[in-house]
């Protein structure tokens, strides 16, 4: 799967949008599809550090969009497994290092396609290896997680971990009470969360914290009402989402912002009318695919999230999404 941008692109700004706005849900299945067909373009080899991730989002995109079959199913599965190492850890690709991110990635497609069984067959180790990659990088003193041996830690990973052992049924491989410890020293006096404790809150960071929470059973831990409030002035005028204040609108905030919500209760306090308008304009109705805003190109990471988005406020025609 290329993480290659374009060639589509969505329509400018000022440009002339129709009252009424569909969504290409064709065009973004043919957009997807060809997207591991451009191997001459040296974006496709420069983003090759994204692959496994890509693969993620073109599937799960697929799968909201009502058409799982679109890709091959045998040959994603071979794909993944090509890229595990020894140690039970994914890498981007085969040859790269193995990371949390890429491991969290390589579950999710696995059980995504139903495939978890291949892991144990063909896998260079099995389920239980995978756990145990992931549990080596828990720190036992704070219960953060590394992404790697090279010991970088992010609230992006702890929930990754979270994510994929669940998935495994796992999660008794690691201290969850002391994961959710360390969740709770990246709160913030405004209801968010940071990357790590004492960091500015973000919508991403926001999502994997409280998704943490809500895999560790401990949602309740969320000032709801304050977070809400703070999430719910990231809408701006035109319909968008953006991480933070002062930012520019992104359509994958439609994705962050709009889970965490749906994960406090509170989804109603966002304008979902405007919302979807706007992701909808980030379209390029000819060529398939979603750009992060108005005239600029598509890609499939914008395209996985921008669907999520719209499945999340209740968009007809798309698959239900977990907001975890």
């Amino acid at each position: 799967m290329s993480l290659v941008s374009g060639p589509g692109r969505a329509q400018a700004v000022g440009g002339s949008f129709p009252d009424e706005l569909e969504l290409v849900v064709e065009k973004h299945v043919k957009y997807i599809q060809d997207l591991d067909k451009r191997k001459d373009e040296l974006e496709y080899w420069l983003t090759e550090h994204l692959r496994l991730n890509g693969v993620y989002w073109g599937l799960t995109a697929l799968h909201l969009l009502g058409h799982p079959e679109a890709l091959p199913r045998e040959q994603t599965i071979d794909f993944v497994l090509s890229c595990q190492h020894e140690n039970g850890g994914f890498g981007a690709a085969p040859g790269h290092d193995a990371h949390m991110l890429y491991t969290v990635s390589a579950v999710q497609i696995l059980v995504t396609v139903d495939a978890l069984d291949e892991l144990d067959r063909r896998g260079k180790t099995g389920q239980a290896g995978v756990g145990q990659y992931i549990a080596r990088l828990q720190n036992q003193d704070d219960g953060s997680f590394a992404g790697d041996e090279w010991g970088e830690t992010d609230t992006r990973f702890l929930f990754g971990a979270l994510n994929a052992l669940s998935l495994l049924h796992l999660l008794s491989s690691v201290d969850v009470p002391k994961a959710v410890t360390y969740v709770q020293a990246c709160a913030n006096f405004d209801g968010g969360y940071g990357v790590s404790p004492g960091a500015e809150s973000h919508a991403g960071q926001i999502y994997v914290c409280v998704g943490a929470l809500a895999i560790a059973d401990r949602i309740d831990l969320v000032d709801k009402d304050r977070l809400g409030g703070w999430l719910s002035e990231r809408q701006l005028e035109n319909g968008g989402l953006n991480g933070r204040p002062e930012k520019l609108e992104d359509v994958c905030y439609s994705w962050w912002v709009m889970s965490s919500l749906a994960m406090i209760g509170r989804l109603d306090w966002i304008d979902k009318e405007k919302l979807s308008r706007f992701i909808l304009q980030c379209q390029d109705p000819e060529l398939g695919g979603i750009a992060d805003r108005p005239g600029d190109a598509v890609d499939v990471f914008h395209t996985v999230f921008g669907l999520a988005g719209l499945s999340l406020i209740g968009f007809p025609g798309l698959e239900v999404v977990d907001p975890i």
